[in-house]
This record gives C-alpha cells, structure tokens and sequence, in this order.
C-alpha cells in the first residue's frame, strides 16, 4: 500500500473522466480518490491529505478556479493541476491563476495520458 502522502485528489463532473485519470495515476504507483462536484471535494479534502489534486475547470456547483481557491485556504500545500476542454493554457484567467499560484499546472482537454504523467513529475 502506497503511504497517505501520496493520495490524489481527481474532482471532474464525468465519471469515465474521473476513471480513466484514476487508472492513469495507478499505473503510475499513485492512489487516487474522486469526487464529482466540488461539495463532494470539499468533503474528501476535510477528510484526507493529498499531495496532488487535478482539477476541471467546469463543475456543476461551484467554477473550478473558485473551488481551486477554496482549496488552497483548507491546505495551501497541496500542488492544484486544472484540466479543461474549456479554457486554454493561454487563457487570462488561466494565466492568472498560475501567476498567482492558485494552480500550478494546466492540461487541455483532450489530453494524451503522457502530458498528465509529465505535469505530475514535474510537481
């Protein structure tokens, strides 16, 4: 069993999203927990510790960047990656939000498994 430091966090309204990232993290020698809205997030953060957490950027309670924020003051260690089809890396808020250090990564939908396990290696 691989150590609590090592739990992900996956928060994305579509559930074969969330799968196919779990799986891709697995494979990769990394637990991951997921949630479909940012209450159920919200709920999984008060309850566990994680080191890494990807993010989309649309949910349907709550914008992504706004969830992002209200993770950083529950735990501002924690390393935050969105993925969206709907912004791009190039995006103001998205640039913004880096800037900031609010997230620390960005993946366009679609995605190539391989961008994912970079971004994760770099963190």
């Amino acid at each position: 069993m691989k150590k609590k430091s090592h739990l992900c966090l996956i928060i994305d309204d579509e559930p074969d999203m969330c799968w196919a990232l779990e799986n891709l993290l697995l494979k990769n020698g990394l637990q991951a927990k997921s949630a479909l809205n940012a209450e159920e997030a919200l709920s999984l953060l008060n309850q566990n510790r994680f080191k890494l957490i990807l993010l989309d950027a649309k949910l349907p309670d709550m914008d992504g960047l706004d969830l992002a924020d209200k993770i950083r003051k529950i735990d501002p260690s924690v390393r935050i990656v969105m993925i969206s089809g709907y912004f791009y890396q190039t995006d103001e808020d998205v640039q913004k939000a880096i800037s900031k250090k609010l997230i620390h990564g960005f993946i366009s939908k679609p995605f190539i498994h391989d961008q994912v396990i970079q971004q994760i290696k770099q963190l």
